[in-house]
């Protein structure tokens, strides 16, 4: 068994443990905030295990299922997890929902939400997301945000934030952002409009890093290969990266020319919700600990493995409890290929110095409503 596949198969579940991958870069004068992040919470329910997506007129039945805070909670929470201070600035409901969303985030996470405020009578947004196969279905509802998202125009001093870039609607906080010296990463979604324009992405000169997928890379740039499409964006963006799905993700440091390419590990996925936010939170948390390139995505794509092994959004964000018990097994298993294995051999300087906490870590529970037990 090799490290791509040994991962689908590690079930054990040792002691959570925590850690501070930024220990060595902390400095008495550093921002309050590792990361900041504004957007839309949504209640997330999750249903897996189907054996095909719904059919018309016809009763399917789930083999699992789970509920957790969803949209920017999914960022924020594979953000908290790997240790990053963060901040989120949210409207949550006046419901059970935003109530269960905000105890979850807040309590179970350690997120703060000082600059997030509930909203009266705004009812919570809601996804009830099918996954099957390696295919999701999704449906949404929700009423009209409130007209104010809060502190959007004044961003706390942050070392980073993580924003979504919309095509010619550019976010005055992102500017205001950069200007304090906050690191600003940035993904986008599918241009519906079929203009890829990268000019209307107007956001982007004030962000340090990009990371669309391959597709999107490439219809930004017009190009016919991922990575050249991300040599592309580098001269637009400190870091261009474009990540491949099954290949892996592919990197450029427009400042110095630097480009690393690291191969995905093979899982058996259950659910795919959320891991494109959970590889940003771990090429961010490598980014601010100042680690080579190609361990910054070789992280960033075991975290993501990680999290489609797993049902949910934010539920599924793995914490540095995961990740080492992972390595742990991973060099355990008979017949490894070594040159596999280096890869992740950075992990070393960081495993050991994990310090037990008491198990388990108060997180969401699968299904609203559940008593805690003491």
């Amino acid at each position: 068994m090799n490290a791509s596949n040994a991962i689908a198969t590690f079930q054990e579940a040792p002691p959570h443990c925590q850690l501070d991958p930024l220990a060595a870069v902390r400095r008495p004068d550093d921002p309050p905030w590792d990361v900041y992040l504004t957007g839309t919470v949504f209640l997330d329910i999750v249903f897996t295990g189907l054996d095909s997506a719904p059919v018309r007129g016809t009763e399917s039945w789930a083999r699992g299922m789970g509920s957790s805070p969803g949209g920017v909670a999914n960022m924020a929470t594979a953000l908290a997890r790997l240790g990053l201070h963060t901040s989120l600035a949210a409207a949550f409901g006046d419901d059970h929902y935003g109530e269960y969303c905000w105890d979850a985030l807040e309590t179970g996470e350690g997120i703060d939400l000082a600059l997030s405020r509930t909203v009266p009578g705004w009812h919570s947004p809601v996804t009830v997301s099918m996954a099957y196969d390696d295919e999701r279905t999704m449906v949404s509802h929700g009423h009209e945000p409130p007209p104010e998202e809060p502190a959007p125009d004044c961003p706390p001093r942050a070392r980073a934030a993580v924003a979504a870039l919309t095509p010619g609607r550019p976010a005055p906080w992102i500017e205001q952002a950069g200007r304090k010296g906050t690191r600003v990463f940035a993904d986008v979604g599918w241009d519906d409009t079929g203009a890829w324009d990268l000019a209307g992405l107007t956001d982007l000169e004030h962000c340090e890093a990009f990371l669309p997928n391959a597709q999107e890379a490439m219809r930004y740039t017009g190009t016919d290969c991922p990575r050249k499409a991300a040599h592309a964006l580098s001269r637009h963006v400190p870091l261009a990266v474009v990540t491949l799905g099954p290949e892996g993700a592919y990197a450029v440091d427009g400042r110095t020319g630097e480009a690393a390419e690291v191969p995905a590990i093979a899982v058996e996925a259950l659910d795919p919700t959320g891991a494109g936010d959970v590889f940003v939170a771990g090429f961010v948390t490598g980014t601010l600990a100042d680690w080579p390139l190609a361990d910054r995505l070789a992280f960033a794509g075991l975290t993501a493995a990680l999290s489609v092994q797993e049902f949910g959004g934010s539920l599924s964000a793995p914490g540095w409890l995961e990740i080492g018990a992972w390595w742990r097994r991973v060099q355990s298993v008979p017949g490894q290929d070594p040159a596999a294995l280096s890869r992740y051999s950075f992990l070393d300087d960081l495993v050991p110095t994990l310090q037990a906490r008491p198990w388990p870590l108060r997180r969401a529970v699968p299904t609203i409503g559940f008593g805690r037990s003491a």
